[in-house]
């Protein structure tokens, strides 16, 4: 049987094929490309700062951002949230035995330190005001710590609470110890 083949059907042969190799051809462009930045890469100089941006502008900091990014969790703390992150300071760290820090931030130990990272997160916003007595809280590693308040003053696992910071995706508690999972 021959086909008989008429302008338009010819016009719309071509389309369609031509249609169905435009998917190929952006497929394959979008590959060679470098993929983009995650969260922590959107420039915005308005909108208060995120957890992370608030960190890394905190002079007393400087380790905790440092293992934010070995652990490579800026862009996920730098995500809309919400999350309470209790935040210790530099001092805190130091505190640790001696080449503690240096051990976590080896690449071979990037489970090891996440596993300690998610220990400081909390998915959720939990404001001083909400805090009565003692409460547990899930972290993200999925172990629990316990939040108090006595006489006003704010504790986690016992780490004083100095300072408090709203953030656009959450609540930073600045701490004076390093809180380690069990």
């Amino acid at each position: 049987m021959k086909a008989n083949l008429t302008l338009p059907s010819i016009i719309i042969t071509m389309f369609i094929a031509i249609m169905c190799t435009k998917p190929a051809q952006e497929a394959t462009t979008a590959t060679n490309e470098p993929s983009p930045a995650g969260q922590s890469a959107v420039q915005d100089d308005e909108s208060r700062k995120n957890i992370v941006q608030t960190a890394i502008g905190s002079p007393d900091h400087k380790t905790l951002v440092a293992a934010l990014k070995a652990a490579e969790y800026v862009d996920a703390l730098s995500n809309a949230g919400p999350f309470t992150v209790f935040a210790p300071t530099d001092a805190a760290f130091d505190n640790l035995p001696e080449g503690t820090v240096d051990e976590l931030t080896k690449p071979e130990n990037k489970l090891k330190l996440q596993d300690v990272l998610e220990y400081h997160v909390y998915v959720g916003v939990i404001r001083e005001s909400m805090v009565h007595g003692t409460m547990n809280l899930n972290q993200v590693n999925g172990k629990n710590v316990s939040l108090a308040s006595n006489d006003g003053k704010l504790q986690v696992n016992g780490a004083n609470i100095s300072a408090t910071v709203e953030t656009s995706n959450g609540i930073i508690y600045v701490i004076d110890k390093v809180l380690l999972p069990q």
